[in-house]
């Protein structure tokens, strides 16, 4: 008997990786074929707005329609302030055109975000409250993007704490834990400014936390991306293939 079929509560945990997020949408088109029902939901970083999407209703393809759309200066804007270098409101725009004015408690299914309290350096779950302003803090990189401020508590990019929130779909219920890791890249020439600096310093250092941290999961989706990395949209097309390959091939032994 297939997993789907003997686990009543599937939670389905999503990993930061800003354009690698496409990887996410393959994965979902996989799931629908196999008639996989997801009772929970949660992400951190780009994984948290697929996550929001999904929750509220949007299929694999209307989620593919909206972030083909987008990249990313569509979800940053240059910041005056002296915590990051750009602002991530723009986010709050794209939510708000494609799903409303929601909190995350009105989500046809339970969703969760992972953020991080930079003051405190612990892991904030985020379950209650403002979609937009929830995915805003978990994809706030630091240094990158100016903290969010929620409940007086200065949140940045949960990457740093849980990369794949697997913890979070257990705290919420799940039985069986499908995790989508896209930590799997490596170096494959120098940074060209300070952004790519940033970004390439986050990568290397959620990575090997993320290793120990997956091994909870149940089922694990981890494709191979060494030949691509987290900004150039021109990759998603491939990305989208990827995940969705991997995912057919990893549930086909389940």
């Amino acid at each position: 008997m297939k997993f789907w079929k003997k686990h009543k509560n599937i939670g389905l945990a999503l990993g930061g990786g800003a354009v690698l997020g496409a990887v996410h949408i393959g994965v979902l088109k996989a799931l629908e074929e196999h008639d996989i029902k997801i009772d929970y939901i949660a992400g951190t970083s780009i994984g948290s707005i697929i996550a929001a999407l999904f929750a509220f209703a949007k299929d694999w393809q209307e989620i593919k329609e909206i972030t083909d759309d987008l990249n990313w200066w569509d979800v940053s804007a240059i910041s005056l302030s002296n915590s990051g270098l750009l602002s991530n409101k723009k986010i709050q725009k794209v939510l708000a055109k494609h799903i409303g004015d929601v909190n995350l408690e009105d989500a046809e299914i339970p969703v969760a975000m992972v953020a991080a309290d930079i003051t405190t350096g612990e892991k904030v779950v985020l379950k209650e409250g403002r979609v937009d302003k929830a995915a805003m803090a978990s994809t706030c990189i630091p240094g990158v993007f100016v903290p969010v401020e929620i409940n007086d508590r200065l949140l940045v990019d949960g990457g740093i704490v849980e990369s794949v929130p697997i913890s979070a779909v257990k705290e919420m219920g799940a039985d069986y834990i499908i995790a989508v890791d896209l930590t799997d890249i490596h170096a494959q020439k120098k940074p060209q400014n300070i952004l790519e600096v940033l970004l390439r310093s986050f990568d290397f250092t959620i990575k090997n936390a993320t290793q120990l941290q997956t091994e909870e999961a149940d089922l694990h989706i981890r494709p191979d991306l060494a030949d691509y990395n987290r900004v150039e949209v021109d990759q998603r097309d491939d990305l989208f293939e990827m995940g969705y390959e991997e995912a057919k091939k990893v549930l086909a032994n389940f």
